[in-house]
This record gives C-alpha cells, structure tokens and sequence, in this order.
C-alpha cells in the first residue's frame, strides 16, 4: 500500500475517534434558545443584550438594579446599536481590508486571557512579583565564545569560568578578576558591578541564578545567550516601592541661548521664593509652573517606581527622604523642575502590577521556556497526531537542497500527503510550504537545521490556531466580547462614514444648520480686558502706580512685560483676551463702568484694565464653528437613526424581553 494512503487512512481514523472532534455543539430542540428580537431575519440573543448589561453592574444586588424606564432607554439605544451594525454590514464596511486588519488586530489582545498560555504564566508572574519585592546587588564575570566556536571551544570557556570561580573563593579580588578576565564592555568602568537590580531586569538564566545566591556567594557557571557568567552577590535589601511627589515645571526652548538664561534666573527666583517661612508651595506652584495637568493640583504627578520616569527625574526625586522636602532646581528634556517629596508606598500588590510583569515576561527569554509547555498541553487537548514517517521524508529533501524543494515534493506527489491534524483542523506538506514562504522564515545561525526550525513554528502557529477556533465556538465570554469589538468597528466605520466626518466636511450642511437654530448660539456680555495676578506683593505699588490713568491699548501688556518682568519674572502673571463677564471669577466681580479696577483675588491682588464693552449678540459662525459642527453630528445621527427604522424589518420578541426586564429591573 501507498504510504502516503496508510497514513491518512491512520490519521482519519485517530481523528474520527477523538472524543472533541466535533467543536460545534448541536442544540437539541429542547435546549433551542429563543431570539430576544430579529432584524430583516437575522436573530439576536439576549446573552448579547444581558452581557452589555451587565458591563458595569451586577444585577444581584437591588441597588444596582435600572429602573423600568432606564431598562427602555437602554433597550432602544442597543436596537439602534444592532440597526447601525446591520446597515454597516449592508454596505460592505465588514468586507473591507481595513477593517479585517483592525478586528485581527484586537482579536490577538482580546484572546490572550482565555489562552493556555494564560495559564502557564501565573506561577513565573507570581515568581517574578515575589523576587521584585528585593533589590539585590551583584558583580559578574562575562566570558564570551570565540566566533564560530567549536565543542572543544565550549568546553574551554567552561573550565576557565570554573577555575575564577574557584581563584574567588579561595580569596582573590573578584572585581579585579573581572577587570582582568570579563568579556563585559562596561567592566572598565565599573568593574564588573551591576549595581543593584530586581527581576525582569536581566536575562532569566542570570536572574534565576543571582536571586539564589546568598550575600557573599558566588556561582557556579551560569549561560546565557551571552556567555558564560560567575555572579557574586553583594548585597540585598527591600525595594524602596513607590513615591508620590509633586512639581514645578518651566519649560525651555531648545537651542535659544536666550530663553535658557532667562528660564535659569526665574527657576532660580522660584526655589529662592519657596525657601521663605510664608511661602505656600500650592500657591506657587498655581501661579508659575507651566504644566498645565498639575499645577491647579499642587503640581502632584502620578505615583512612581524606579524605571519609570526618565533618570533626572528620578535621580533626584528618589534622593529625598523627607516628606515636605523640595529639589534644587533639576534639568530635564523637558525644561527645569523643582520637586518635593509628598509620599511614600511599597511596591504596589500583584494584582496591581499582574499585567505589566506579563508584558516584560512575553519580551523575556522565560518565555520560549512557556512555549514549549503550551504546544505540549495544545498537543494533547487537540489531539495531536503526526506522520513521522513523510516528516521525515519532507525534511530530508529539504534540508538537502531547500531551493529546489518544492519541484522535489511535487515530483513525488507529497503536497496533498497529511504532515499532522487534530481534532480541529489538519496540515498538509503544501501547507507547510505556503508557511515558509509567506512567513519569510529564514536560516538560523545556530546547529539547527532550516526544517526543524520551521516546522517547530509551523506546529505552534497550527496549534494555536486550532485553540483559536475551539475558543471561537465554545467559550461563551471570548464569543461575546469578540462580538462586541466586532461590532465596535463596524459602529465606528459606519459613523465615522455617515456621520462624523460628514458633518466635517459638509461646509453647506453646517452653514445651513447653523442658519436654522442661530438661537442656540449666543454670546453672553463680553469685554477686552488685561488681568494682572500679582506674584510677590512688595510689586503691587509700582504696578499700581503705573497702571493708574491707563487706558486699554494693545500694546499694554507689552509696556508691562517691558517695565516690570524683564528684570522680575515673578512680580505678577498677566492674562489679555475677549471675556465674558459671566461666571469668570474676576471680571464678574468688579465694576465694569471703571477703566481701571483694584481687587483681592484668593488673598492675592489683581489688578484689571478694561477696554471695549460688547453686548450680548448672536455669535458668528467662525467664533462657534466646533459646537455647530458637534450639533450637526447629533442632528445626522438622528436622522439615520429614523431612516433604518424606517427601513429594516425588526421583530422585538416581547415575552424574552419582558424576562430580562424581570432580572434587571427593581421592584
């Protein structure tokens, strides 16, 4: 019997056997679920309508249960929801190259949760977190291969990095070794000291023999893809955790000699300015720093950890000690900071840090190590079978002469010939071929072999296709949230489409619209205005006396700038600009029929210089552009929204809705 016939008739027979080889389960009729509505025939479950839901609530506790009329509002807006997918799919938006692009895209983060690999993970992210609550300080010698080396060679690097082990622990200096002996670059400056570190820092073979050494010892040999390496452990301690602090930021312009110089003087005058008893920092930092997220909020920054902001930054915010303490003034890419020290937290829990330690990890060399274990499981849950024989065959005519492969298999009527299958999907040699080619993979530079190489990945890009699949069918909650983010992109494309950029570039439409409810767009009272804030008191009567009989010209704020800031950056801050009066918290508490008004603005005085008055009025279409557009949007949204109504079948199966309303809706 042809080989090639034997093996698939010992392939379908394992197949046919497999106890999973069916992943689609058939419903009986009595399991048949019922469709909550239906648009132009297509069926919609209540799981999709329960799952939005349920997103943000749980529907056990009565407290979190909606109201009958927001069970309405929220039912319409998914009917709407579920006509816009439907009519985005009409149109062909699910057809298109981006879109296919864009869903693969989230489909490769959306499964990464439900993977075995998944799994596999937790015991190194739980190893991982554990090692991160130390810093530990270590030296090591690197001794690298020759090019191209041989097993003798191997073996010689071997026994020379046992014999400086064995000189270090009979007394010698091990940073001298490493200064005479190490292969690493950066051994000239440092001796061989790596400083301190903690995991997910360095390759996982270093790490894992580092964390197992006690202060003092030395290791045995350790390889990695580097080397060969002999650690010494110098030092461990707790990692410092976390600190709070918050700052002020000036920024400068690169290349300006001029802006540095005078950024440096009024940083310096800052600093000089918080030195003093009275001085308030929050205060400060409101009316100077230019960092616009945080300086209404005490200038604080987000929480920090070692690595995370760039090392100016951190070099000097991890060098105070005490709370309250302020920086001298620190350089940065982005301009002068001066820092203070807020607060102080140990390393964040792991369920605070689980995804970034994944993410190093996926990067980390530990992860071929979780590999091998997934396509281990995958093989046996799938059912994993492979015809050794033509594998075999395959890779020795490729190995052999790769460019003229492929006219070897079909000269040998191979391409059809099964390489594996499992209970999900099967591989033939032309397959396999297809792989290589659109993969582009290449040639290792190590011992192994072009096929084995390839068909290894070849094998994991299979197996993980068929747990794709198995979890496509199977698993309720990947289903769901593939669906949504299915429908996700089509909702956006088809308003995108129809509606938001529509209004964008629709000039007649937003003109019409605009014409239509001018009504809506009204300016309150306004006035030209210059508002100094004062910084330092000690300038109020200079500024005082010379604002005193001006009238508001446009070059003002320019004489002011000139006459005071040049040779004091912090006497005051000035604001020029169109207002309205109403609800701004200056203009609306002086006398606007004075050219010139005096007042305390939190504890501070401000001074204003009024120009011209303009009365309520109905605002230009340029000076309200962006809402009329915005408004336009809503008002396209509607229209469509009545034109599928209008347009589509919809079938609303009343006693399935009513049983969802009987689980969400309160009593």
């Amino acid at each position: 019997m042809n080989q090639k016939y034997f093996w698939y008739s010992i392939l379908f027979l394992a197949f046919s056997c497999s106890p999973r080889a069916t992943v689609i389960k058939e419903e009986s009729q009595e399991e048949k679920r019922q469709a909550l509505l239906s648009i132009e025939g297509e069926e919609i479950y209540p799981e999709e309508f329960l799952y939005l839901l349920s997103k943000n609530r749980e529907f056990q506790n009565n407290d979190e249960k909606l109201s009958q009329a927001e069970f309405e509002e929220n039912f319409d807006l998914f009917v709407n929801y579920k006509l816009k997918v439907k009519e985005a799919e009409k149109i062909g938006l699910d057809t298109l190259e981006d879109f296919r692009k864009e869903f693969d895209m989230f489909k490769q983060d959306l499964i990464k949760p439900y993977l075995i690999q998944n799994s596999l993970q937790e015991g190194e992210l739980q190893k991982a977190y554990s090692r991160m609550n130390e810093t530990i300080k270590a030296s090591h010698i690197l001794l690298q291969f020759p090019a191209n080396a041989s097993r003798d060679d191997s073996v010689a690097v071997f026994r020379m990095a046992l014999k400086l082990k064995e000189d270090a622990e009979k007394g010698a200096d091990f940073n001298q070794l490493a200064q005479e002996h190490s292969d690493d670059p950066s051994v000239k400056d440092n001796g061989g000291s790596l400083g301190y570190f903690t995991a997910l820092q360095m390759v996982y073979q270093f790490e894992d023999a580092a964390y197992a050494l006690n202060v003092g010892e030395i290791s045995d040999p350790v390889l990695t893809n580097f080397g060969y390496h002999i650690i010494k452990m110098e030092d461990r301690k707790p990692n410092p955790g976390e600190i709070r602090v918050s700052h002020i930021l000036l920024r400068n312009q690169q290349g300006d000699p001029v802006s540095e110089e005078r950024i440096l003087r009024k940083i310096g005058d800052i600093y000089t300015e918080l030195q003093k008893p009275e001085s308030v920092w929050e205060e400060v930092c409101e009316v100077y720093s230019e960092d616009l997220g945080s300086k209404n909020s005490g200038g604080k920054l987000p929480w920090i950890s070692l690595g995370s902001v760039i090392p100016e930054f951190e070099r000097a915010a991890f060098g105070l000690s005490e709370i309250g303490e302020i920086s001298s003034p620190v350089k940065t890419p982005y301009g002068y900071h001066i820092i203070r020290l807020e607060d102080r937290k140990p390393i964040p829990s792991f369920e605070e840090m689980e995804a970034q330690i994944k993410s190093r990890i996926l990067r980390d060399s530990r992860s071929s190590m979780i590999q091998s274990q997934v396509t281990a499981i995958q093989k046996s849950r799938y059912d994993f079978v492979e015809n050794s024989p033509l594998i075999s065959e395959v890779k020795t005519i490729i190995d052999t002469d790769k460019e003229k492969a492929k006219d070897k298999i079909k000269e040998a009527n191979l391409l059809d010939s099964l390489l594996f299958l499992t209970n999900i999907n099967s591989k033939t040699v032309e397959d396999y071929l297809n792989f290589i080619s659109s993969n582009g993979v290449r040639e290792k530079s190590n011992s192994v072999s072009f096929f084995d190489a390839s068909f290894d990945k070849f094998v994991e890009v299979s197996l993980n296709q068929a747990e794709e699949k198995d979890l496509a069918a199977n698993n309720e909650e990947y289903k769901m949230l593939l669906q949504e983010y299915r429908d996700g992109i089509l909702l956006f494309s088809l308003m995108n489409e129809k509606v938001w950029q529509k209004a964008l570039q629709d000039e007649e439409g937003q003109l019409q619209f605009y014409e239509d409810h001018k009504d809506r767009y009204q300016w309150k009272q306004r006035v030209e205005a210059i508002i100094i804030n004062m910084g330092q008191e000690e300038s109020t009567p200079s500024v005082r006396k010379f604002l005193t009989g001006k009238v508001y010209k446009k070059d003002l704020a320019d004489r002011l700038e000139n006459t005071f800031l040049l040779d004091n950056p912090l006497a005051f801050t000035m604001d020029e600009n169109t207002f309205e009066v109403e609800g701004h918290p200056i203009l609306s508490k002086v006398d606007l029929s004075k050219d010139f008004n005096e007042l305390k603005h939190n504890n501070k005085t401000s001074f204003v210089v009024i120009g011209q008055k303009i009365p309520e009025g109905i605002k230009k279409f340029e000076e309200t552009r962006g809402k009329v557009i915005q408004d336009y949007q809503e008002y396209l949204d509607k229209q469509m929204i009545a034109s599928l109504k209008d347009g589509y079948l919809i079938q609303i199966n009343e006693d399935e809705k009513k049983k969802i309303s009987e689980r969400v809706v309160a009593d």
